[in-house]
């Protein structure tokens, strides 16, 4: 008797979540999405760019595969596309102008973009959160040869700080302030892209490097894997005292040995990462978005172990940033905390 009230139960549940779209449509509701004002559904075909990152970083990965899953939820019906960028300071800015309607982002860089600050001085950004994904970790990594064991060691040094316009540049210059470095006249300032930091660490002609990404970042694998003994990653905690004066999202984590061949467990700075859309997106298709990423998690994991920390009970946590009124109907949905 109690498998037969279970199964029925099962039963029900599983018809409600069949007739219920994101939009809360009631069973019995009309099949037709455009009876449903502010429902989760696309009614008509739609193409969105993503803008992620480098070739070579975790956000084009996940931003590709994303793109993928968006694409295939719907039916086709809302074609979504990665495209590579040069990050988070640069995305906003796309974002605003309408080149992507989707944008990774350093949540750093998207606090000051809504605030004005930083790079975005005196021009704040109409943007929204879909939510809070996986924590970006600062790796820096320098060559063994070079004799860098702290951030002020790399005084003088040739230094990637990232591509322009990246959250990687961002939180790259305010780590060395913090260190009481001045980015422009202390350090041989490499603005790189990854792909061309790391041949520039194979061939010597770049001492270190700071890359903000998930783990693990496959162009950093691939210079343990090529590298190994010649290269180590270079602890950044003792600045975040100072950074969270700026900015209170930095924190302090680990990046396991085990991530990279040849690595030590190492801490370092870490800032959440947000996917973005402008302030004004069509709530419908907010929705969806957000629907469809929380839905597709272990997917992602598939595509990059990043994912993992996608999570719902951290995706409304995306202040100073507003959490777009689409997202916040599908966290709702999905019983996000």
């Amino acid at each position: 008797m109690r498998f037969a009230r279970t199964a029925l139960v099962a039963l029900v549940a599983g018809a409600l979540a069949v007739t219920a779209g994101c939009g809360g449509r009631q069973t019995g509701a009309p099949a037709d999405a455009t009876a449903a004002p502010g429902g989760c559904e696309i009614t008509k075909d739609t193409r969105i760019s993503i803008a992620t990152g480098n070739t070579g970083g975790v956000y084009y990965v996940l931003g590709g595969r994303y793109g993928e899953l968006v694409t295939e939820a719907t039916g086709g019906k809302l074609k979504a596309t990665a495209a590579e960028t040069g990050a988070s300071v640069q995305n906003i800015q796309q974002l605003g102008a309408g080149t992507h309607q989707v944008a990774f982002s350093l949540a750093d860089s998207a606090a000051d973009a809504v605030n004005g600050a930083g790079a975005f001085d005196g021009k704040p950004q109409k943007i929204a959160a879909l939510g809070q994904i996986y924590p970006n970790y600062t790796q820096v990594v320098a060559r063994t040869e070079a004799g860098i064991n702290t951030i002020a060691d790399l005084r003088g040094k040739r230094v990637s700080t990232g591509s322009p316009k990246s959250g990687t540049e961002v939180i790259a210059n305010r780590i060395l302030a913090a260190a009481g470095l001045d980015p422009a006249k202390d350090i041989q300032a490499q603005r790189l892209d990854i792909g061309a930091t790391i041949d520039g660490m194979k061939d010597g002609t770049v001492d270190a490097l700071v890359y903000s990404a998930g783990l693990p970042t496959p162009n950093i694998t691939d210079l343990f894997t090529s590298m190994r003994d010649r290269v180590k990653l270079i602890d950044t905690s003792g600045v975040v005292d100072t950074l969270q004066r700026t900015n209170p999202v930095y924190r302090v984590a680990t990046i396991a040995g085990s991530t990279y061949p040849g690595a030590v467990d190492t801490q370092t700075i870490v800032v959440p990462n947000l996917l973005l859309v402008p302030a004004d997106m069509d709530a419908s298709l907010a929705c969806v978005l957000t629907r469809t990423l929380y839905q597709s998690t272990e997917k992602l994991v598939a595509t990059n172990p990043a994912a993992k920390d996608i999570l719902l009970t951290s995706a409304r946590d995306t202040a100073p940033v507003p959490l777009h009124p689409g997202a916040k109907q599908a966290l709702d949905q999905l019983g996000a905390g």
